[in-house]
């Protein structure tokens, strides 16, 4: 689980592509807080926690402050519920909503938060609640991309949802050790449908020499060169943005 999350393509990362790309805005694209109020049970609240702390991501690099400050409400209220509240930062979380974003410091607690909160998960038998909110967060983070790609044409955008092909599979293999657990076995239904338009979509490496070099403590940084490269076509896409749509909405209106 903790190599998903090192590799996963943050919606903290995807909020900041889509900015750079000159995307605006939409409030559309988030899910909106009272949704809380109608989840009573564990699945549900987990997978919701995973969507709406993408969508904090997605507020804070566009610096919606108003807004941000409900979903960091809403987002304790669902740890609060789950015993897993004590990971996660909510003061620094308010503090960075104040400030001009800092990409590095947003995506550093988001994955120090999540990798302890799926240790103590794992070691009390619960690990199936991090799949659960890891499955959220991912879905998010793809909706948004997908959702803003249905609109426009970047090849940045385009490759990086391709990409996720990688992710997937792993994801797909984290949720099938947890199928016995009330609800996998519909979202493992769901995530196959995805996994099915993931299929078809090529990626193929090329090799590159590995750079090292001393970072400002005389310690040696090695630095990996290789290259994906993506080979998704209109229809793969247009097929990903509908069943991502499809499973992320699913879920929401169970």
């Amino acid at each position: 689980m903790v190599v998903i999350i090192e590799n996963l393509a943050s919606p903290v990362e995807v909020a900041a592509m889509l900015m750079d790309l000159g995307i605006p805005y939409s409030e559309e694209l988030i899910v909106d807080t009272k949704i809380i109020d109608g989840l009573h049970t564990n699945f549900n609240k987990s997978l919701v926690l995973g969507y709406l702390s993408a969508d904090l991501g997605y507020l804070n690099i566009y610096q919606k402050n108003l807004p941000l400050m409900d979903y960091i409400s809403s987002i304790k209220n669902l740890t609060d519920d789950l015993n897993v509240g004590q990971f996660y930062d909510f003061n620094t979380l308010k503090r960075l909503s104040e400030q001009k974003h800092d990409l590095d410091s947003l995506m550093y607690i988001s994955v120090r938060s999540f990798n302890r909160m799926n240790s103590y998960l794992e070691s009390t038998r619960r690990g199936h609640i991090s799949a659960l909110v890891i499955s959220g967060l991912w879905l998010e983070g793809m909706y948004l991309a997908t959702q803003v790609a249905k609109d426009t044409d970047h090849e940045e955008l385009r490759e990086s949802i391709g990409e996720q092909k990688i992710i997937m599979e792993d994801l797909f293999a984290v949720i099938n050790k947890y199928k016995e657990e009330p609800g996998f076995d519909e979202l493992i239904s769901q995530f196959q449908l995805l996994k099915n338009e993931f299929d078809p979509v090529e990626i193929t490496y090329e090799p590159g020499e590995p750079l090292m070099e001393e970072d400002e403590n005389g310690m040696l940084v090695v630095t990996q060169t290789e290259k994906s490269m993506v080979n998704i076509t209109d229809h793969q896409l247009e097929r990903i943005i509908e069943r991502t749509s499809d499973i992320r909405n699913h879920f929401i209106h169970l």
